[in-house]
């Protein structure tokens, strides 16, 4: 087991988990590559407000040097992510669960929903960041005609994601990550693709994959206790390590 590393204090020197994530965000503006004609880039981190929430964010809730468990969703989307530029985080869930008022347009999404119910379950935001950091496969979303667009959903925009993908994971294991196991959200497409890079990379030791919070939300809603039993049954031992 990795021992878990103390909170930092203004007179630590050492780079917190939540200041290589806010470096990340910023590499996000100046690597992303060449996508498909007719493809909208969701990038989020050329907002001002969502360069301050951000900070917010990454700073009260990562301000350590702990090893955590990574959880892998598919990619932004334009209601969540897309807009925050913090994973599975709508506007609404950022202000009301995780204490962080903003001014970004007030909009809810459904995956947003599931998750923050699921993280009250497991304790609530400062404990289950506290083990956890959400992030996706690919973290810059993508929109087609004005509907979400999952970075498989078509060939082309596969072939030019999958080398800024991979060098994407790569640069973010440097954060802290625990590499015995990692979650996949998604447990179709998006762990099959992630599955065939980890055979070939061995980013992670074994992979778990987990119903997205989109098709609960949308297809399973009567079922939503269930799925966040099965999540908890994956994560909560993890937390009590």
């Amino acid at each position: 087991m990795v021992a878990k590393k103390h909170r930092l204090d203004e007179s630590d020197k050492v780079i917190s988990f939540g200041e290589h994530v806010l470096s990340f965000n910023r590499w996000l503006l100046t690597s992303r590559p060449k996508f498909p004609d007719g493809v909208e880039v969701l990038n989020p981190f050329k907002s001002t407000e969502v360069k301050r929430v951000n900070e917010l964010f990454y700073r009260r809730f990562y301000h350590d040097t702990n090893d955590r468990y990574f959880l892998f969703g598919i990619n932004p989307g334009r209601l969540g992510a897309g807009l925050t530029g913090i994973p599975f985080t709508d506007p609404v869930n950022l202000g009301l669960y995780a204490g962080i008022p903003n001014e970004l347009p007030q909009k809810a999404e459904l995956s947003s929903d599931f998750i923050y119910r699921m993280i009250n379950a497991l304790g609530g935001p400062d404990e289950f960041f506290r083990t956890f950091f959400m992030t996706a496969v690919c973290p810059l979303g993508f929109v087609k005609d004005g509907i979400n667009m999952n970075y498989y959903d078509d060939k082309a925009l596969l072939a030019a994601a999958e080398p800024f993908i991979l060098k994407s994971i790569k640069r973010q294991l440097d954060f802290g990550c625990r590499r015995e196991i990692a979650f996949i959200i998604g447990e179709g497409k998006n762990l099959d693709l992630f599955s065939r890079w980890n055979e070939r990379y061995g980013f992670f030791k074994s992979l778990i994959g987990l119903p997205h919070p989109r098709f609960v939300m949308q297809y399973r809603r009567k079922q939503i206790a269930s799925y966040i039993a099965l999540y908890q049954s994956h994560l909560q031992p993890r937390m009590l390590e």
